[in-house]
């Protein structure tokens, strides 16, 4: 399971209300108890933080704000000991404004070498006042800003995260020795931001008239220009070699893993093809709305798709550019009883399960004041657009009050913390049998030691009562539960029998009731079973595994 660390938002180790290193190290020891198996951090090279962090001035460096290249190995080295692998953030789209490369293209002439690096055009209109084509930034306004020369520059994102050009020789090379450098230093792979962006529509044709997306993330359709280009495809391979000449140096694994929000199945898989990313994120479920049948069409599209290719699934039901799961699916009780059900469901699926920070607490989205909010994207549109902020709001560790253990007492944190979350804080949820934190911590080690959820093998189960998601996952080994294994068998004892089954089952909306013989492994809330007809009340999921087993 990959645990995503904000890192701004994680823990706060030299009192200045910001996320660091170190403070992230002091807290290994959290992680590996509640079970996860790998670390994503987000982004902690050197940046003006306009986007915090996001937009990168020095691809291989660390920023003050998060420590130094020392505090980075020492938190590789204590991740190794204590069995985490560390995937660290690759932000290869865009810059920072404040970027050498891109500074020396301002200071050149139009047509100078300097500005290839990046997508310079001259306007269009009979001055060039108007930009080159209808691009639209993510965060809103033209994805074109024009310089004093009166050339314009894109940024798909803020005017300060101007995009690479990935024609360009030197930006391919650049990035590769930033892959090799951190592969040196000890990462075990890379999250690269935005994966479907780097290649643009070669000529810069305008996209067609009309609504760009809707509320999913997904933009490739309405900007058939700008996203899901073929030639990223060439990209990866290339990278994908480097990776693969490191894992044959010493056996063990590097990993690329995508941030691709294409829609399409069928396209999305074609990154994950065998000499391209290792994984790509599955966004489809995060963005299906709380249905049975949804869920079970997502489910059985996006396990196609990536079958064709070989490649598992990595689901994933947050981040921190989205609603957070407890407000998403409605807020409340009905929220969280929702969003632990759904965690559940998730864990038992079959590949890669991804899990943000935060979720693990079932926190909600944060009401964050429009005075203290910093996304840009908030800024750009002039208000419309609510931001992220809401979902980056830092973890409550322990305590009765904010800053609840994130940073010193007295200091405020970069981002407020609502005052009603004491009882969310991880020490507090330790200790509660009840909590998300300790059904998470469960689930963790169940997934680990039930042999049905270590295969690639999902049936979906005939029985089910309508409205409610119900599906076996079967003993990778083919063995029934409970038997032993070749090696140490009894002679004449049968050792394969049948596969056995594990069965997740989750309500959606309403009660459900299903004839199911076995025992009760775990359940997201309270339900009724008496080894043969489970009854799950509305929004809840259960684990029944064979009574041997």
């Amino acid at each position: 399971m990959l645990y995503e660390v904000y890192l701004r938002s994680f823990a706060d180790s030299d009192g200045d209300g910001v996320g660091d290193l170190t403070g992230l190290r002091q807290h290994l020891p959290a992680l590996a108890e509640l079970g996860v198996d790998a670390l994503w951090i987000t982004p902690f090279y050197p940046s003006p933080m306009a986007d915090h962090g996001y937009d990168v001035a020095d691809h291989r460096d660390v920023d003050p704000l998060f420590g130094g290249l020392a505090d980075l190995d020492a938190l590789l080295a204590d991740a190794a000991e204590a069995g985490l692998a560390v995937l660290v953030d690759l932000v290869p789209n865009h810059s920072s404004s404040v970027h050498p490369a891109f500074q020396a293209a301002l200071a050149a002439p139009p047509g100078g070498p300097e500005r290839e690096l990046y997508i310079f055009r001259d306007g269009r209109g009979p001055d060039g006042s108007e930009p080159p084509n209808n691009w639209m930034s993510v965060f809103g306004g033209p994805a074109w800003t024009r310089v004093p020369d009166g050339q314009w520059y894109l940024h798909l994102f803020d005017t300060g995260q101007p995009d690479w050009n990935w024609d360009h020789p030197a930006v391919r090379a650049d990035h590769e020795a930033t892959l090799r450098f951190w592969l040196d230093r000890g990462v075990d792979g890379f999250r690269i931001d935005v994966s479907h962006g780097l290649v643009k529509d070669g000529e810069l044709r305008d996209n067609p008239p009309g609504p760009v997306l809707d509320d999913s993330g997904f933009r490739e359709e309405g900007e058939p220009r700008v996203w899901d280009q073929d030639g990223v495809h060439e990209i990866y391979r290339t990278w994908r070699a480097i990776t693969d000449e490191y894992t044959a140096r010493d056996g063990r694994p590097r990993v690329l893993i995508g941030e691709t929000w294409v829609r399409d199945p069928a396209r999305l898989a074609r990154y994950v093809r065998p000499d391209e990313l290792h994984l790509t994120f599955s966004f489809s479920l995060l963005t299906a709305p709380w249905s049975a049948s949804a869920w079970r069409t997502v489910i059985d599209t996006e396990r196609m798709a990536l079958a064709a290719v070989g490649a598992p699934a990595t689901w994933v039901l947050a981040n921190h550019d989205v609603v957070r799961p407890v407000t998403r699916y409605g807020g409340g009780e009905v929220g969280v009883r929702r969003a632990r059900a759904a965690l559940l469901t998730l864990l038992a699926l079959p590949g890669v399960a991804v899990l943000y920070q935060g979720d693990e607490l079932a926190l909600p989205q944060a009401d964050v004041p429009p005075a203290a909010r910093q996304d840009p994207a908030f800024a750009r549109s002039g208000g419309t657009l609510p931001g992220r902020d809401g979902a980056r709001v830092p973890l409550p560790w322990s305590g009765d009050a904010p800053p609840y253990g994130f940073t010193a007492d007295g200091v405020d944190p970069w981002l407020p913390q609502p005052p009603g979350w004491a009882g969310l804080a991880v020490l507090a949820q330790a200790g509660d049998p009840m909590s998300t934190w300790r059904l998470l911590r469960g689930a963790l080690a169940l997934r680990r030691a039930l042999p049905h959820l270590h295969g690639d093998e999902l049936h979906w189960r005939d029985d089910a009562p309508a409205g409610c998601l119900a599906f076996d996952r079967t003993d990778a080994d083919g063995r029934t539960a409970g038997a032993a294994p070749p090696e140490r068998a009894t002679p004449g004892a049968p050792t394969s029998v049948g596969p056995a089954r594990m069965t997740c089952v989750m309500s959606v909306g309403q009660e459900a009731t299903i004839n199911l013989a076995g025992r009760l492994v775990l359940a997201s809330g309270p339900v009724g079973y008496d080894g043969a007809t489970l009854t799950l009340p509305p929004d809840t999921t259960a684990w029944i595994a064979p009574r041997d087993g």
